[in-house]
C-alpha cells in the first residue's frame, strides 16, 4: 500500500478543508457550514458511497486512470473506513458537508494522492445520485420482505379461520355475509398490488447515473458498463445532463410507500372498528395494546391507532418531494438536498410499522360465539334472497321491491328474513316454496356463491391454495 505522504502535493490554505476550495479565497461562513451541511442525514449512505467508490475505482484502474495497486488500496482502506462508521468510532464534521465529503477526506488523509485519484471521471452530482439509487434498492427489497411477512400472517389467519362467516360492510352498514378468510385474503391481494409497484419502481431505480460527470459527461476514456456490473445496475442512464438530477424514482418510491401505509391504514380503521366491544369481532394481542393512566379498564388499540396516523408522514413526504422538484431547472441544483430525509422518512415510517403489523395479526383471533350470536342481525341474506327470485324468473328490479318489501316486514317485527312465515313470503310472491327459502340464513347465502372470485367456500379454498404457493415462491 502506498505511503499517506507519498506524491502528495500542497493545497490551497483557504480550500484546504473543502473538496472544491481551490477558486476560494475565503473560508466558508461557520453558519453556513451549519446550515448546509447533510451529514447529520445522509450518513446513512455510508455503506452505499463506500461500494459505489470501490466499484468506480476498480473501473479506473482497469481503464488505465490509476493501477491495480491503488485501487486494491482504496478498496483496502474504504473497508476500514466503513468498519469505523460502524462502530461508531468515525468522526462527523459539519465543516465536511456530507457523507460523500467525509468518506473522501477519510480516504485521503490515509492514501495522499492515491485517495485524490478517486473523483476522477465523477462529480458529486452523480455520486449522491448512485448512492441514493443503491440506498432505495436495498430499502425496497427489505420492505418487500416486509409486505411479503405480512402477507403469510394474513394467510395465516385466514387459514385458521376457514368456515367462519362474518358480516361483510358497505357504507359501515350490514351488506352480506363473507367468510373472514375471504375478508383476510382481500388484504393480501391489496399488499400484493404494493409488493408490484416497489417491484416496478426498482426497475426504473437501478439504472446507474455514475459516470455521467456533473453534467456533461466526461473526456476521460471510463467504462460505465464496468460499474453496472459491479454494483447490480440493470442499465447506465442515457443521458448526462438528465442522470444526476433524476429524483423521478424517489418520488415513485414515496408514492408507492404512501399507498402502501394508506392500504396499512384503512386496514388498522377497520381493526379497530372490530376490536370495540360495539363489535365485538376480533381479540387483539393484548402485548400489542396499551393502557390508560386515568381509567383502569381500558385495553386501547394504540398500535393500530399508530399505524393510521403514520401514514399520514408517507401521505405528505410524498407531497414535499413533488414540491421540491417543480420549480427546479434541468441539470443539478442543491435543492436536491432536501430528497433524502423525505425519502428516509417515508421508507423509515413503513419499516416500523411492517415490524409490529404481522405479528399483531398472528396473533389475533376472531369472538366465534360474539359472531354468531349478532350474526342474524342487519338481514344479510337479503340479496341472496333477492337473486334466487331472479333465478326462478322474476325480473331483477320487480324482485329488489319484493325483497325490499319482505325485510320491512322483518323489521317491524324485529325478526330475521328467516322468522318470517310462509304466508307471509306468500303474501309478496305467490310463487314462494321450499327451495326459495333455502336461500335464506347468512351461512346459505355464502354456500349460494358461484362467481370466480367470491365468497363461495370452494372459491376461498382456492384462494388460499394459491396464496400458499405465491408466498412460498416469493411471488407478490
Amino acid at each position: 500500500m502506498p505511503s499517506p505522504q507519498s506524491h502528495d502535493h500542497a493545497a490551497p490554505a483557504a480550500g484546504a478543508a473543502k473538496a472544491w476550495g481551490g477558486v476560494f479565497r475565503e473560508p466558508t461562513d461557520k453558519r453556513v457550514e451549519a446550515f448546509s451541511e447533510s451529514v447529520s442525514f445522509d450518513r446513512r449512505l455510508a455503506d452505499d458511497d463506500i461500494d459505489g467508490s470501490i466499484a468506480h475505482a476498480r473501473m479506473l484502474a482497469a481503464c488505465g486512470l490509476m493501477s491495480v495497486q491503488e485501487a486494491d488500496a482504496i478498496a483496502h482502506v474504504m473497508e476500514e473506513i466503513r468498519g469505523e462508521i460502524r462502530a461508531g468510532r468515525f468522526e462527523f464534521t459539519a465543516a465536511k458537508e456530507d457523507i460523500h465529503l467525509h468518506i473522501e477526506s477519510a480516504l485521503t488523509a490515509r492514501l495522499g494522492d492515491t485517495g485524490r485519484k478517486l473523483h476522477t471521471a465523477r462529480s458529486r452530482n452523480d455520486q449522491v445520485a448512485t448512492d441514493l439509487r443503491l440506498y432505495c434498492r436495498r430499502a425496497i427489497d427489505r420492505l418487500d420482505r416486509g409486505l411479503a411477512a405480512l402477507q403469510a400472517a394474513f394467510l395465516g389467519l385466514a387459514e385458521r379461520e376457514q368456515g367462519l362467516v362474518i358480516p361483510g360492510y358497505t357504507h359501515m352498514r350490514r351488506a352480506q355475509p363473507v367468510l373472514a378468510a375471504h375478508q383476510l385474503l382481500a388484504w393480501c391481494e391489496k399488499l400484493g398490488r404494493d409488493r408490484e409497484r416497489l417491484a416496478d419502481c426498482r426497475k426504473r431505480t437501478n439504472i446507474l447515473p455514475l459516470g455521467s460527470g456533473a453534467i456533461a459527461g466526461t473526456s476521460l476514456p471510463i467504462d460505465r458498463e464496468h460499474v453496472k456490473d459491479a454494483l447490480g445496475f440493470d442499465a447506465v442512464a442515457a443521458n448526462s445532463l438528465d442522470a444526476a438530477s433524476d429524483r423521478d424514482f424517489a418520488c415513485e418510491l414515496a408514492f408507492v410507500l404512501s399507498l402502501t401505509a394508506v392500504h396499512l391504514s384503512q386496514w388498522a380503521e377497520e381493526w379497530i372498528l372490530y376490536s370495540t366491544p360495539e363489535f365485538g369481532f376480533v381479540l387483539l394481542p393484548e402485548g400489542f395494546c396499551t393502557g390508560s393512566s386515568i381509567m383502569p379498564q381500558k385495553i386501547n388499540p394504540d398500535v393500530l391507532e399508530l399505524v393510521r396516523g403514520k401514514s399520514a408522514r408517507a401521505i405528505g413526504n410524498v407531497q414535499a418531494l413533488l414540491v421540491l422538484l417543480k420549480g427546479l431547472p434541468t441539470a443539478y441544483n442543491r435543492d436536491l438536498q432536501e430528497d433524502k430525509e423525505r425519502v428516509f422518512d417515508s421508507i423509515d415510517t413503513l419499516e416500523a410499522v411492517l415490524g409490529v403489523a404481522a405479528p399483531l395479526v398472528a396473533g389475533t383471533r376472531f369472538d366465534r360465539e360474539r359472531i354468531a350470536a349478532s350474526l342474524d342481525r342487519g338481514h344479510l341474506d337479503a340479496t341472496s334472497l333477492m337473486e334466487a327470485l331472479i333465478a326462478a324468473g322474476v325480473p331483477q328490479r320487480t324482485a329488489h321491491e319484493l325483497v325490499g318489501h319482505l325485510v320491512r316486514s322483518a323489521m317491524t317485527r324485529g325478526v330475521a328474513l328467516s322468522e318470517l312465515t310462509d304466508e307471509e313470503f306468500a303474501r309478496e310472491y305467490p310463487g314462494w316454496n321450499a327451495g326459495l327459502r333455502a336461500a335464506l340464513g347468512p351461512h346459505n347465502a355464502v354456500d349460494r356463491m358461484v362467481s370466480q372470485g367470491s365468497t363461495a367456500p370452494a372459491s376461498v379454498a382456492a384462494q388460499l391454495a394459491v396464496w400458499r404457493e405465491r408466498l412460498a415462491c416469493g411471488l407478490a
